[in-house]
């Protein structure tokens, strides 16, 4: 499996999971998990699910030989200016806005240092 193939994504310090879209740039993951009923479900009945589901990915040996986790290094608090309609449209999107604009600068920095 090439990297390509492979889903990226990060998470936040405050849980929120970002994935990597095409262009680089990063969008909150999509959360449809009905939580209550999963909690009602036994475990065969999860499992039954979960190999039912046409968009699982298989986690098996060979997954896990390719899997690594990836830690974001510390950030630092900077008083960075912004253009107030780049700052502005960041912020309409909602919590996690200075998250996603951390994204897209690491976005641009990997595709510049890349070799």
């Amino acid at each position: 499996m090439s990297n390509e193939e492979l889903t990226k994504a990060i998470v936040t310090e405050d849980g929120e999971v970002l994935v990597r879209k095409s262009d680089g740039s990063y969008r909150p993951a999509d959360n449809r998990t009905d939580w209550d009923r999963l909690r009602a479900m036994s475990e065969q009945e999860v499992e039954a699910a979960a190999c039912g589901d046409p968009d699982a990915q298989l986690l098996d040996d060979a997954f896990w030989q390719t899997a690594r986790v990836v830690v974001a290094p510390g950030k630092k608090h900077t008083g960075l200016r912004i253009d107030a309609d780049v700052l502005d449209w960041f912020k309409s999107h909602g919590k996690g806005w200075q998250t996603r604009m951390n994204a897209v600068l690491r976005a641009y920095y990997e595709a510049q240092t890349r070799d």
